[in-house]
């Protein structure tokens, strides 16, 4: 490959969008000096998702909705290089990330492995998230185009199964939610489709469980992982997360009544 320094190495961006006009810009302009191509794929945003997204650089393309891992890897099928690199809308990549990606291109270190992770940082409402799980959370993010994620309702994760990965010291910034309300509330839809997904996998939850995992979480990440170390909004975050691991639990263990 031998890319020279500060050239677009042989890699396609890919996102995934639906009425995200105020967040695909800021995500795309950070992928476009990188990659030899940005696309993203909406879902019939009824905002400017599409005109935002295209007027910094991407290709958009529709897709009716088809669940979080099947659109995903509808997208990624659409790559033309043989190296795709995902973001989702309200990620973009953090200085200096873009040349980490190029570095690796650069001598062929990119080639020791499929799969690379990078660190992701989540932001809540204004606070960066830099202790308690949330500020340096590896997602298997650069990957070669042949590979796809498995099926999954919420949380999918990429087929890995053989594959060789490895970690990137290099940043994605991940500011998570527009209002408190908001971010509630789309936690309240990912314990319903976890709940969904396990009990159709055979899981059951028993009367314990829901609280020993929630308090489980509270004290693993805000407290032991120094959580209330960032001050801010974070208690709110961690709260909101440990509600989302109770309700989950709790929803599981209904759908077996």
């Amino acid at each position: 490959m031998n890319e020279a320094a500060g050239a677009k190495p042989p890699v396609t961006g890919v996102v995934i969008a639906k009425n995200e006009g105020d967040r695909i810009g800021r995500c795309v302009a950070s992928l476009v000096p990188l990659c030899r191509e940005v696309i993203v794929m909406d879902s019939q945003s009824d905002d400017d998702t599409v005109a935002a997204a295209a007027a910094a650089g991407a290709r958009v393309v529709q897709q009716p909705w088809l669940g979080f891992a099947a659109q995903k890897n509808a997208v990624i099928a659409l790559a033309t290089t043989p190296w795709v690199l995902l973001l989702d809308s309200d990620e973009w990549l953090a200085a200096g990330t873009a040349d980490a990606i190029r570095t690796v291109f650069a001598d062929d270190h990119v080639e020791r492995a499929d799969v690379w992770k990078l660190l992701r940082r989540t932001h809540y409402l204004g606070t960066a998230l830099d202790h308690g799980g949330w500020g340096k959370e590896k997602v298997e993010r650069l990957f070669r185009n042949d590979l796809r994620y498995k099926p999954a309702s919420v949380h999918e994760a990429l087929d890995t199964a053989g594959k060789r990965v490895a970690t990137l010291q290099a940043r994605i910034e991940h500011d998570t939610a527009r209002s408190d309300d908001e971010y509630a509330s789309k936690l309240q839809r990912y314990a319903t489709l976890w709940a969904q997904q396990r009990h159709a996998q055979g899981r059951r939850a028993s009367a314990i469980d829901a609280p020993l995992h929630a308090g489980t979480y509270w004290l693993k990440n805000y407290v032991l992982r120094g959580g209330f170390l960032d001050g801010g909004t974070s208690a709110r975050y961690h709260a909101l997360h440990a509600r989302y691991v109770f309700d989950k639990y709790r929803k599981l263990r209904g759908l077996a009544r």
